[in-house]
């Protein structure tokens, strides 16, 4: 079984992460995949009017609910769509992404991770727009949305029928591969080695951590959605505010360094030293971590935001320009500053053996630690939180996919082979799996990117009808006459 995996991965790794340069950059590459999404986020940032910058204080009163009206329709509301989407990325991406994003390519890497994270944005906004767009209302009173639907209706919209089919299904079983491995097995691993350096008898009796952690998980999600989103709205803004002022606390203590650690950041994002690949090794390293941590362009956020109250689907395409925002551009970017600033990211420092293990948690740890002596144990709790939100919400689309695939009377099969799977992890390891998923899910940016090319053109004229709405005044009366 090991072999099969690591057969299929090899092959998956050799087309996302081909090198577009064909080795004639010498010391330099840049994977097929990290050009796939870059060259997705420029082209929709620039189509849809930089709106990644205009819309967030309108997407900010979408969430304060300010724009609701009577005919809007969905199951849960626009603001705890975005934190179940959020509790998916918010989590190890930014704990130990960016500490080994940092490690390799340097602190300018940290720039690039900002300009991902605002590329995203564009990204996000027209795959979320676009499950809204397409959703479906099915007859058990669930809502199937996300890369499933507009691939396969929209593209049949196009004339493209049974080619948008052939990439929802290849999306959906991508999706579900995911969530059993990234979305399930890889969060218990880091959850219970956080949670067994705290606590002896876990690391001691593992089982146990995996049978309450199932139990934990299947209370939340074998309520559905509505049930998700209502943990997911109190877990969320709990663990980044957690993270963000614990963060804060230390580059208070360091405020004066603030300003050259810009600096630094921003000069070895253009003339990077003693980096492998110079500054395209840079950009490489910043935005292959934004995407493990934002996901955006990889598809699986307008599963969560599919549900969402709303009448317009543009509207929560605006809501969802937060998700990068949050996620990269300030969880990222604060989680940088301290590494830059207290310098474990230098091998000089003493830290050379966890940069060249790769351990990225354990470097963030380390440099939290030395200012916050226990710090440690509130990262441990974190992971503990972030990978338990990353599950809830990652079954939450395998879900979908799967019933996409086989229909809703089988979707408790589904929830039950994802509880099963995370009391295995707990007890055998599931390390080639882990690897083998995230190849999955990086993998559904092929069919999802495809799709928002051929639809962009849909999306650019809806936004243009709801700014003009905006500007006449139209959606500020509706929302009056719901007062």
């Amino acid at each position: 079984m090991n072999e099969i995996f690591s057969s299929i991965n090899s092959f998956l790794e050799y087309i996302l992460f081909f090198d577009i340069l064909f080795g004639q950059v010498e010391g330099s590459s840049i994977p097929f995949l990290v050009a796939w999404l870059v060259c997705g986020g420029v082209y929709l940032t620039l189509k849809m009017g930089f709106i990644n910058l205009k819309m967030l204080k309108h997407s900010f009163h979408i969430i304060k609910g300010d724009y609701k009206t009577k005919d809007d329709k969905g199951e849960i509301s626009p603001f705890r769509s975005l934190t179940t989407a959020l509790s998916a990325t918010v989590g190890l991406g930014n704990i130990a992404g960016v500490a080994l994003a940092i490690a390799i390519g340097g602190p300018g890497a940290t720039f690039w991770m900002i300009v991902a994270g605002f590329l995203g944005m564009s990204l996000k906004f027209t795959e979320v727009t676009l499950s809204l767009k397409h959703r479906e209302f099915l007859p058990d009173g669930t809502i199937m949305g996300g890369g499933m639907e507009y691939l396969s209706k929209g593209l049949a919209e196009k004339g493209m029928g049974g080619f948008g089919k052939i990439l929802a299904v290849i999306f959906a079983i991508f999706m579900i591969g995911g969530a059993i491995g990234g979305g399930n097995t890889f969060q218990v691993s880091q959850a219970l080695g956080a949670v067994g350096n705290e606590v002896g008898f876990v690391k001691e009796s593992p089982w146990i951590f995996g049978v309450v952690l199932a139990t934990l998980t299947g209370a939340v999600i074998l309520g559905g959605i509505t049930r998700i989103a209502a943990i997911t709205s109190k877990i969320v803004p709990f663990m980044v505010t957690i993270y963000i002022a614990t963060s804060l606390w230390i580059l208070l203590s360091y405020v004066s360094e603030i300003p050259a650690a810009f600096g630094l950041i921003f000069t070895e994002a253009f003339a990077p030293t003693a980096v492998a690949g110079g500054m395209i090794g840079v950009i490489v390293q910043g935005f292959e971590r934004a995407v493990f941590s934002s996901e955006a362009g990889i598809g699986s956020a307008p599963i969560a935001h599919a549900p969402a109250r709303v009448k317009y689907p543009v509207r929560q395409g605006m809501v969802a320009l937060y998700e990068p925002f949050i996620d990269t551009i300030v969880v990222c970017t604060m989680t940088a500053l301290v590494i830059v600033i207290t310098g474990v990211w230098d091998p000089g420092n003493g830290f050379a053996h966890l940069i060249e293990g790769k351990e990225g948690a354990a470097l963030t740890a380390a440099a939290y630690g030395s200012v916050i002596s226990w710090f440690p144990t509130v990262l441990s709790f974190s992971i503990f939180l972030f990978a338990f939100s990353t599950m809830i919400s990652w079954s939450y689309y395998g879900e979908r996919a799967w019933v996409y695939l086989f229909g809703s009377k089988y979707s408790a099969i589904y929830k039950m082979i994802f509880l099963a799977f995370i009391i295995m992890a707990s007890i055998v390891d599931t390390g080639i799996m882990a690897n083998f998923s995230f190849m999955l899910i990086l993998a559904m940016a092929l069919p999802n990117i495809l799709g928002l090319y051929i639809l962009s053109g849909d999306v650019k004229k809806d936004l243009k009808l709801y700014l003009e709405k905006l500007r006449s005044g139209e959606l500020d009366k509706e929302a009056i006459r719901e007062k």
